[in-house]
This record gives C-alpha cells, sequence and structure tokens, in this order.
C-alpha cells in the first residue's frame, strides 16, 4: 500500500497522525536508567482521544545516579574512545565512564587495572 492510501484508510478509521516537528531530544527515564534518543522522527497519532507517539532515531543508554538524580551524561565518543583503547565491549565502556564521571581516561585506567 502506498503512503498516500495508507493515509486515507487511516483518515476512514478516525485515527490522525502528524509530524512532531523540532524535536531534538527524546529522554525515557525509568528507577535506573536513562535512554536518550538524539534526532529523533516522532510522529503523533491520535484514535478516539488516546495520543501515541512514536520516536525513530539513534538512541543510547546512561545510568541514574542516586536517589533518581541524573549520572553524568556519557558522550558517544568517549564511549568509543574507551572502546578502542581497551577492546571491552560497549556495555563495559559505558559503566566505567559513568563510574569515572564522564572522564574517559579514568575509564580507561579502571578497565586496564581491573585486568
Amino acid at each position: 500500500m502506498n503512503p498516500r492510501q495508507m493515509k486515507q484508510a487511516m483518515r476512514k478509521m478516525g485515527i490522525k497522525s502528524e509530524e512532531v516537528p523540532d524535536v531534538e531530544e527524546v529522554l525515557i527515564r525509568t528507577a535506573d536508567r536513562e535512554i536518550v534518543v538524539e534526532r529523533p522522527a516522532v510522529t503523533l497519532m491520535e484514535m478516539q482521544g488516546q495520543k501515541t507517539y512514536q520516536v525513530v532515531g539513534d538512541s543510547f543508554e546512561r545510568a541514574r545516579g542516586e536517589a533518581g538524580e541524573q549520572a553524568p551524561a556519557v558522550d558517544e565518543e568517549d564511549i568509543e574512545l574507551v572502546m578502542s583503547q581497551t577492546g571491552c565491549g560497549r556495555d563495559a565502556a559505558l559503566k566505567a565512564l559513568t563510574e569515572s564521571g564522564g572522564q574517559p581516561a579514568e575509564a580507561i585506567i579502571s578497565i586496564i587495572s581491573s585486568r
């Protein structure tokens, strides 16, 4: 079905769909972590008064600190740097960066010294 036919069928079923403009970031918070979606494409669909958001984009996770406080943000470049210098996986690099307050050098030293 082509997109035009899809929109017509949705309209007949009472489903409204529209793009949400100028969204820079979407943040999903849980008790112990955050999922960040960068440069997302967000679509709002409304049916029978119920709103549903569809989010598509590149995402990464970061841990949250004590009492739900946000842990230091970890840049994707820092994660890749730690991974390339230590040969560890993404999860280990992210954990080390979070524990070191986002400092790549400290994270690298921590991973190497724990071997």
